[in-house]
C-alpha cells in the first residue's frame, strides 16, 4: 500500500551466534514493512527503530532489570513513545532478540528459524506502536494482527 511511512532501521549484532555476513537488516525490514502496512497505528514519516541481536545472557539481564524476571526471553521491546500517542515517532524504540531462545523455540515448535525470527520482530514492533497482550482482549487483537502480518510474509499462523 502506498503512502505508508518508511521506518529507518539500525541493526546491532551483539552476539556471534547471529553469524557473520548474514543480512539481518533485509529480514527485519521486510517484517517491519509488513507490520506497518497491517497495523492501524499512526507512524510518523521519519520513524526510526533499532534492533539488537543478542544472546540469552544479555537479554536475561535486560529482562531482570526492566521486567523483574530473572530469565532469558525471546524478545523485548523498549518503546520511546507514550502508548496512547496519536502518532508514533520519530524514535519508535528498541527491539532486542535473543538467539538461543528463538532457536530453541523454533526447534520445539518445529518452525523454521527465519519464520520464528520474523514473528519476534513483528511482535516486538507491535509493542513499539502501542499493542500489548496483558488482557485476553489485547492478546486476541495482537495475536490476530501478528497472524495477518505473518501471512502477508508467507509465514503460517504461529498460534494454530
Amino acid at each position: 500500500m502506498s503512502g505508508q511511512p518508511t521506518v529507518q532501521i539500525d541493526v546491532l549484532v551483539e552476539s556471534r551466534l547471529w553469524g557473520e555476513g548474514d543480512d539481518w537488516l533485509a529480514r527485519i525490514d521486510r517484517a517491519v514493512k509488513a507490520a506497518v502496512e497491517d497495523c492501524d497505528a499512526a507512524i510518523t514519516a521519519d520513524a526510526e527503530l533499532s534492533v539488537v541481536l543478542t544472546d540469552d545472557a544479555s537479554i536475561r539481564l535486560l529482562n531482570r532489570d526492566h521486567r523483574g524476571k530473572d530469565s532469558p526471553t525471546n524478545v523485548l521491546s523498549f518503546p520511546q513513545d507514550d502508548p496512547d500517542s496519536d502518532a508514533y515517532g520519530p524514535l519508535l524504540g528498541d527491539i532486542v532478540v535473543a538467539h538461543e531462545t528463538v532457536a530453541r523455540e523454533a526447534i520445539e515448535g518445529d518452525l523454521p528459524f527465519d519464520n520464528h525470527f520474523a514473528h519476534m520482530i513483528v511482535h516486538g514492533f507491535l509493542h513499539l506502536v502501542g499493542y500489548d497482550h496483558i488482557t485476553d482482549e489485547e492478546a486476541e487483537e495482537m495475536e490476530g494482527l501478528e497472524t495477518a502480518v505473518l501471512a502477508r510474509l508467507g509465514i503460517p499462523d504461529p498460534y494454530a
